[in-house]
């Protein structure tokens, strides 16, 4: 009882310092901007429940990448050259207010999984996020924009500021590191707004994908097949979902996964 009662001061206490990110760029704000603050969810985690973002490499694509954009009046641009990207500054999470609202990429959010939200780095691209207080270091997936305040590097999910042990605290001191990842496909100038698939996996192993395959088949409804690519010599083989019929279908096969226990993916046109 005691612990319970800590917990949801602590969390009280969290929502009064811990950063939200503004509305997405060009968009209109919805209802999960109509909340003043952002909270820690119900169902508390620790860090050992927190995984890293497993680095693959997913295409970047046009979406959530306009270049420029413009919130709150600052105009700020997508980095073309990404690569040995390395910053300090300071983190903040963001939690249950975003929880199962899209990213700037489509994505669905899960506050649980380790991703974060950065206003300069491609969507997707992945990132070791080390706190420079304690040392504890995270790998996230990087798939939304935000924080939109001058003075913070990066929003980080609960369950990633869980893992860097500052979630009570709001905001921590932290290095942003980008991870280079071999084959990535870059293609941000595609002008195409509609999803048509999503990518589940990439693996140097053709029955790791197979295997993925079977399990996403008998889940799914949508056609689930391979994709062959040449990754510098080496064969990359990619799981992916589709085609289907709207994004509004594909937001329903990301619930469908998610409910399943898999990543919902990552959209392509």
């Amino acid at each position: 009882m005691i612990s319970r009662y800590l917990f949801a001061v602590i969390a009280i206490l969290a929502v009064l310092v811990v950063a939200c990110s503004s509305p997405p760029p060009d968009s209109t704000p919805d209802s999960r901007y109509a909340d003043a603050h952002d909270a820690a969810p119900l169902k508390p985690v620790s860090a050992d429940d927190v995984a890293d973002a497993t680095p693959r490499p997913d295409p970047i694509l046009a979406v959530g990448n306009k270049s420029p954009y413009t919130v709150n009046g600052v105009i700020y641009e997508i980095l073309e050259d990404y690569h040995n990207y390395r910053e300090r500054g300071i983190a903040s999470w963001y939690g249950a207010k975003f929880n199962g609202h899209a990213t700037s990429n489509g994505e669905i959010y899960d506050l649980y999984q380790a991703s974060a939200a950065h206003k300069t780095l491609p969507i997707p691209s992945y990132a070791r996020v080390t706190n420079l207080d304690n040392g504890k270091s995270v790998v996230v997936r990087v798939n939304d924009r935000g924080p939109f305040h001058s003075e913070r590097l990066i929003d980080l999910s609960y369950g990633a500021a869980v893992k860097l042990g500052y979630m009570e605290k709001g905001t921590a001191p932290v290095e942003v590191e980008v991870l280079n990842i071999a084959g990535v496909d870059d293609r941000r100038d595609a002008t195409s707004g509609n999803y048509r698939y999503l990518q589940l996996g990439a693996f140097g192993s053709e029955g790791s994908a197979r295997r993925l395959q079977g399990e996403l088949q008998s889940l799914l409804s949508a056609p689930v097949f391979i994709s062959q690519v040449d990754s510098g010599g080496s064969m990359l083989y990619r799981v992916r979902v589709g085609p289907v019929a709207d994004n509004d279908e594909l937001l329903v096969v990301q619930r469908q996964l998610q409910d399943g226990g898999y990543d919902a993916g990552q959209p392509l046109p």
